[in-house]
């Protein structure tokens, strides 16, 4: 049988890292408490530990990101608790991210509180973000429907940008490696009074390499802008705004026909702050954002907006704390061709309103949130979560909920207008979904780790299907149900100068109306990282491996397990500069996870920079 794993005893025995920790003793300093149980807001819309958010959380902050320097976001992704990553060959080419095993759909992208997604194909495009823009990523498993609205099935990502800090801080980074890759990056951060403020710019391009086999290289370039700025007033009121732009091209193979898509990706947003009393804080956010994709060679153009206005009052009641709110957001497809002509309908708008209770009755927790939605396209829907948190003692919490959530259909799903072809279904409904779960979480001084089994059950799941019988797809229907199950082991530790995480997944998604895995997902995947200090030097390096995954709904075509190794070193050489070394996939293991296209192979890419 093909093991794509370490043995199964070494792997489980990485979830008694806290336990070898706690051996050395218990206490910690404030920095590695911040660390290993970090503030996540993603979760509950309000500031909580990890271990208070009573949920599946996992954190990627800034030392990480810069440790790794990966050359996409998803590569800090791939494989954490409850996620699976696939791609259509890397640098800029199509890329999904499934949580808990639900589609890439299912899967909100929030940046800094703003959602990036196609209204055209339903989930963002993962692969155009640079993630040198980012300084923190949090990751929350299970169904958040009743706190953002659609979508939210299987989990929420959000990314947040540097806000700046202290005095002006320039920073500029040159790069390349393998595949003719060219990178540069510059920034300037810092504060003055109440001011704070973070500009940046990037640049990519590379040469990529032979995705599909025979078909040559396929290249990629990316530009991205951000801008940050916010200032706080005397009496404590916050006003601010964020502008994020990136844009470029990406080459790929159309069935044997060299073909490449111009793309523009951004978000931006305003926001004010007013603490209104003292127990009582109101914030309105003003946002757009925008996904457009044009492919000369089917002569298609996908230009989709979204425009929200979220209105969120905070109410602090003693230990307790109350959220209530509404939204209303409308989404475009603009002068959007598809080849073979216009969509039908070029917008819909949503209304929202939204309440969530945070209480507090030391040691039970409880959180309660409701939502309902109002869409002009598919109606109505109201979804709810529950959470009760009990703290067993000064280490472990055991959590239980409960939460519904639903997946809309997109404008492709409704109105794709392909003729003779493939038409949609107007008259979808959106799958619904309801979640168990129950987890444990123990902080060990320096280690931490955490449990969680769930399942959920998703009804009027959307689904091509082939409704002549023609043997080929040519509409969507509300035909299947699935189930989802699944076990997540999370653990750390800083111990001395060594950082150790290690993750552990596995999901059982099956279609109940077939009995097959669904496509596309893998059922067991394994991620550990380790990185030490010595002195002016870090080293460090990841193993990540996943096992089988089938590429169609039937279970025939078989994409195999792999493991992958990658190595990295810093070194602070002078004041003010660093340079580091990634040896990405250093064992040159041949492998897909979309079928039909190949994934990088061995990788080298080095870096110099100056600055904080």
């Amino acid at each position: 049988m093909n093991k794509p794993y370490p043995s199964r005893g070494l792997a489980f025995a990485l979830a008694a890292l806290p336990l070898a920790v706690q051996a050395q003793g218990e206490a910690a300093d404030d920095a590695a408490a911040e660390t290993l149980n970090p503030l996540v807001v993603t979760a509950a819309l309000a500031p909580r530990t990890a271990d208070e958010s009573l949920a599946s959380v996992t954190v990627i902050d800034e030392d990480q990101l810069r440790r790794q320097d990966p050359t996409d976001i998803t590569d800090a992704l791939r494989a954490q608790p409850g996620v699976d990553v696939t791609s259509s060959g890397g640098f800029g080419k199509t890329t999904s991210v499934y949580l808990r095993g639900t589609g890439s759909e299912s899967t909100p992208l929030m940046i800094d509180g703003i959602r990036l997604r196609s209204a055209t194909a339903g989930g963002p495009a993962w692969q155009f973000l640079e993630p040198r823009m980012f300084e923190r990523v949090e990751i929350v498993r299970g169904p958040r429907g009743s706190l953002y609205g659609a979508d939210a099935v299987g989990g929420v990502v959000q990314l947040f940008t540097p806000e700046g800090e202290g005095e002006p801080a320039p920073r500029i980074t040159l790069g390349g490696g393998s595949f003719d890759t060219r990178r540069a990056s510059a920034s300037l951060s810092g504060s003055e009074g109440g001011t704070r403020y973070y500009v940046a710019a990037s640049r990519l391009e590379s040469d990529g390499y032979e995705i599909v086999d025979g078909e040559g290289d396929k290249g990629y370039d990316n530009t991205t802008g951000l801008m940050r700025l916010s200032h706080t007033f005397a009496g404590g009121a916050e006003l601010g705004v964020l502008a994020l732009r990136a844009r470029g091209n990406t080459e790929f193979d159309a069935f044997g026909t060299p073909a490449d898509t111009d793309y523009v990706q951004q978000v931006a947003g305003v926001y004010g702050e007013l603490p209104i009393t003292e127990t009582w804080s109101s914030r309105l956010t003003l946002s757009e954002a925008r996904d457009k994709q044009a492919t000369p060679l089917y002569g298609s153009v996908f230009d989709t907006q979204a425009q929200t206005a979220r209105w969120e009052n905070t109410l602090d009641l003693g230990p307790h704390q109350l959220v209530v709110g509404g939204e209303y957001r409308e989404e475009e497809v603009n002068d959007s061709e598809t080849g073979s002509g216009a969509f039908s309908v070029e917008s819909r708008d949503n209304t929202a309103v939204f309440t969530q209770a945070l209480m507090d009755f030391s040691p039970l927790t409880v959180q309660a949130s409701l939502r309902h939605d109002d869409n002009e396209a598919y109606g109505e829907e109201t979804t709810g979560s529950l959470a009760l948190g009990v703290a067993l003692d000064d280490i472990h919490t055991l959590r239980a909920s409960y939460g519904t959530a639903f997946r809309a259909p997109t404008f492709n799903d409704l109105y794709y207008p392909f003729d003779g072809f493939f038409v949609g279904n107007p008259d979808l409904d959106p799958e619904t979904s309801e979640t168990y779960e129950l987890g444990i979480r123990g902080q060990l001084g320096r280690g931490f780790w955490d449990l969680a089994v769930y399942q959920s059950d998703i009804d009027d799941l959307i689904t091509n299907v082939d409704s002549d019988g023609d043997g080929f797809v040519d509409t969507t229907d509300n035909v299947d149900r699935a189930r989802i199950r699944g076990v997540e082991v999370a653990t750390g530790a800083d111990v001395e100068d060594w950082t150790l995480r290690a993750a552990l997944t596995y999901v059982d998604p099956e279609n109940r109306e077939t009995g097959k895995r669904l496509q596309h997902r893998a059922s067991r995947s394994l991620r550990f990282d380790a990185d030490r200090a010595l002195g002016d030097w870090t080293l460090g390096g990841s193993v990540i491996a996943q096992d089988h995954r089938y590429a169609d709904e039937a279970n025939e075509q078989r994409l195999g397990g792999f493991a992958t190794l990658d190595l990295r070193a810093g070194w602070n050489f002078a004041p003010g500069w660093s340079t580091r070394l990634t040896l990405e996939n250093l064992l040159d293991k041949q492998y897909q996870t979309v079928g039909g296209y190949n994934s990088p192979g061995r990788a080298a890419f080095v870096s110099v920079s100056f600055g904080g």
